[in-house]
């Protein structure tokens, strides 16, 4: 095995326009410069694209189906593709709609306790909601009772990107301070990773992973070359036990990530952490 990806998204042959629609789903591309081939493909060819590659992938589910009204990639699907393919993706994210309260709460326990998920995504920006409102709570108190981690998008998103208002999509919510700050000092025993370098908020991320032993990151979302300069510098130093690779499939193709994060100057054991060991002890997984 040679890394663990710990950001993948599931995009069967419907692709992205079947979850966010098509007008979207062009904007995203656009903002990628991902070609259509590269986003559409069978669930042998996704498996294939990591198993050629010796790497090891963490997948994720959809349901935002609140905000966006679109229906959602079910919890039971993404399972079974672990289920189906084990060699290659080693487990799953389930992703639950905040918006649903007590059916949240129920799907989070459902998800872990019968899917055998490892924990729980939400992406602020496309389900419309500020992830410190208390509402959202029960939800943060039932994963620190399973002893399951959280995830949340921070940053700027290609979601509406380049579209007039951005799509309607709001970047106030994936602001790392206040939002993933306020979690993190409510739940100190609740495992939170903050998802892609934050740009333009990185600064505010980089204090956040600082002063909460709680809170770590994953890198996926850019190619390296684009990394800010303050986050290659603590990649490089003092946080490099909190990053973990990730490289948002299939946006971003793992081979290109890879490439760029190997060659960008990284100390030997620095890249070590980072494709895998981080993502081993942060999330628990089995060596």
């Amino acid at each position: 095995m040679k890394a663990i990806d710990v950001h993948v998204h599931i995009v069967p042959l419907f692709g992205y326009a079947r979850i966010v629609g098509p007008e979207i789903a062009g904007a995203m591309r656009k903002y990628y410069r991902a070609q259509e081939e590269e986003v559409l493909k069978t669930e042998e060819e996704m498996a294939d694209d990591f198993r050629s590659l010796d790497l090891k992938a963490i997948i994720i589910g959809f349901d935002a189906e609140s905000n966006s009204g679109i229906p959602k990639i079910e919890n039971d699907y993404v399972a079974g593709l672990v289920q189906k393919y084990p060699d290659t993706f080693i487990g799953a994210w389930a992703m639950v709609d905040p918006w649903k309260g007590q059916m949240a709460v129920k799907e989070v326990e459902r998800a872990v306790k019968e899917l055998g998920m490892i924990g729980v995504k939400f992406q602020a920006v496309h389900q419309g909601f500020f992830p410190d409102d208390r509402r959202f709570y029960p939800i943060y108190e039932k994963c620190t009772e399973l002893k399951v981690p959280v995830s949340f998008h921070v940053g700027n998103t290609g979601l509406g990107a380049g579209l007039p208002g951005g799509g309607g999509f709001r970047l106030s919510y994936v602001r790392p301070v206040p939002h993933i700050d306020n979690i993190a000092a409510d739940f100190p025993d609740l495992t939170i990773i903050m998802i892609h370098p934050a740009w333009p908020w990185h600064e505010e991320q980089i204090a956040v992973l600082l002063h909460k032993g709680n809170v770590y990151a994953d890198l996926s979302g850019y190619a390296p070359r684009y990394f800010p300069e303050s986050i290659k510098r603590e990649v490089n130093g003092r946080l490099q036990d909190k990053f973990m690779y990730g490289s948002d499939y299939p946006d971003i193709q793992p081979k290109r990530w890879l490439d760029e994060f190997e060659s960008g100057g990284y100390k030997p054991e620095v890249i070590e952490k980072v494709l895998y060991k981080n993502a081993q002890r942060i999330l628990n997984l089995k060596s």
